[in-house]
C-alpha cells in the first residue's frame, strides 16, 4: 500500500445524498409491491374455479357502505389517538388540534402498515413509539404510553364486541371447531391488557424484571453502560406509568377510547357482510358479524404478516354463502379493505413525509438567504 489517500472527488465518484434517498424510496415501494404480489399469489393464486370478472354480477352500490365502514373506522381510530395526544399537548408549545390530528393519523396508519408486514403484527407499536418520540414533541413517557394504550384499548374493544357477538350469535355459528378456536383466541387478546395493567399498577416488580434483564445483557456485553441503562429504564418506566395512570384517571377520556375501539372493531367486522351482499350472498347481519368476529379471533395468534395463509382459509366460512366462482372476487375485495390498503398507504405516507421535509429544508434555506 502506498498510503495515498484517495478522495471521492478525485476518483470521480460523488455521493449524491438526494439521489440516494430517492433510490431508497424506490426500493421501499418495490418491496411493498413484492409483499402485495407474494401475499396475493399465496392467497389467491390457486383459485382456478373463479369466474372471469366480466361474468360476475356485482351490486356495486353495496361496495360503497363497505368502503364507508373502512373510512369511518380509520377516522375513529385516528380521533382516538388525537384525543389522547391533546390530553398531553399542554406540555408542548405551539401544539394545536391540527398537529395532533396529523401526528395521530400517521401514527395509526404507519402502525397498521407495520402490523401488516411483520410476523404476528409485532412491528406496529414499536414503530409508533419511535415515530411519536421523533415527531410528536411529547415526552418519551407520553410517546410510549399513547401507542401502547391505543393498542390495549383496541384489544379491549374487540373483546367487548366478541363477547357480545358470541353471547347473542353463538347459535348462528355453525362450526363448533371455529367457535372453540375463537374462544381460545380471545385469551391472546386478553393477554396484553392484563400484562400492561400489571406493569402500570405494579411498577416496582416490572422495573425489577427489566433491570434483571439489563444486568444479564450487560454481562454478555450487549449493554455497554449498565448504570446509565438502569437509570434510563427507571426514569422511563416511572414516566410511562404516570402517563397511563393520567389517561385512566381521566375517566371521560378512558371511556371514550374504549367506545371508539368498540366502534372501530364493529365497523371493520361489518365489511364482509356488505361485500357478501354486493356479490349476491343471502345472509343475516348478526350471523355474518358473529362468524367474522369468530374468524378474526381464531386467526389472531397466527404468526404471519396480516394473518396471510390463515385469514383467507378461515374466511371461506364467511363467504361460503356464495357460489365457488364468486368467492374469489368477494375474498379479494375483503382483503383489500382488511390488508392490502394498509400496504399501499405505507409508501404513500412515507413519500409525503419525504417531500414535506424537503419543502421545510427549502423554506429554511430561503429564510436564511432572505435575512
Amino acid at each position: 500500500m502506498s498510503g495515498k489517500k484517495i478522495e471521492s472527488s478525485e476518483s470521480g465518484f460523488k455521493f449524491d445524498k438526494r439521489k440516494s434517498k430517492l433510490f431508497l424510496i424506490f426500493l421501499f415501494v418495490l418491496l411493498n409491491i413484492g409483499v402485495i404480489a407474494a401475499t396475493a399469489l399465496a392467497e389467491f393464486g390457486n383459485s382456478k374455479e373463479a369466474k372471469d370478472l366480466s361474468e360476475v354480477t356485482i351490486n356495486w352500490w353495496l361496495i360503497v357502505p363497505a368502503a364507508l365502514c373502512f373510512i369511518v373506522a380509520i377516522c375513529i381510530e385516528i380521533h382516538k389517538y388525537a384525543i389522547m395526544i391533546k390530553e398531553m399537548f399542554h406540555e408542548c408549545e405551539g401544539y394545536d388540534a391540527k398537529r395532533a390530528w396529523k401526528v395521530a393519523s400517521r401514527t395509526v396508519l404507519l402502525g397498521k402498515y407495520y402490523d401488516n408486514i411483520t410476523p404476528a403484527a409485532v412491528g406496529g407499536q414499536p414503530f409508533q413509539i419511535y415515530y411519536m418520540r421523533k415527531n410528536s414533541g411529547l415526552s418519551r413517557g407520553n410517546s410510549t404510553s399513547i401507542p401502547i394504550f391505543g393498542m390495549i384499548t383496541g384489544q379491549i374493544g374487540f373483546l367487548i364486541v366478541a363477547l357480545v357477538c358470541f353471547t347473542l350469535g353463538a347459535p348462528l355459528i355453525n362450526n363448533a371447531v371455529l367457535l372453540t378456536t375463537a374462544w381460545f383466541g380471545l385469551l391472546f387478546f386478553a393477554f396484553w391488557p392484563v400484562v400492561v395493567a400489571a406493569a402500570t399498577f405494579f411498577p416496582k416488580p416490572t422495573t425489577s424484571i427489566i433491570k434483571s434483564l439489563i444486568k444479564f445483557l450487560a454481562k454478555i456485553r450487549i449493554v455497554k453502560n449498565q448504570k446509565k441503562a438502569l437509570e434510563k429504564v427507571e426514569a422511563e418506566v416511572a414516566e410511562y406509568v404516570d402517563s397511563v395512570k393520567k389517561i385512566v384517571k381521566t375517566h371521560k377520556l378512558f371511556l371514550k377510547t374504549i367506545f371508539y375501539s368498540v366502534c372501530f372493531n364493529l365497523l371493520m367486522a361489518s365489511i364482509p357482510f356488505f361485500v357478501l351482499k354486493a356479490f349476491g350472498g343471502d345472509t343475516d347481519f348478526l350471523a355474518c358479524l358473529a362468524t367474522t368476529i369468530a374468524v378474526m379471533s381464531a386467526v389472531y395468534f397466527v404468526p404471519t404478516p396480516g394473518n396471510a395463509g390463515a385469514a383467507e382459509g378461515t374466511f371461506y366460512l364467511v363467504f361460503s354463502a356464495l357460489s365457488s366462482g364468486y368467492v374469489f372476487w368477494a375474498m379479494l375485495v375483503w382483503r383489500f379493505f382488511s390488508y392490502y390498503i394498509y400496504i399501499i398507504m405505507g409508501p404513500i405516507i412515507y413519500s409525503h413525509m419525504h417531500f414535506e421535509k424537503k419543502k421545510e429544508k427549502t423554506n429554511e434555506k430561503n429564510k436564511k438567504l432572505g435575512s
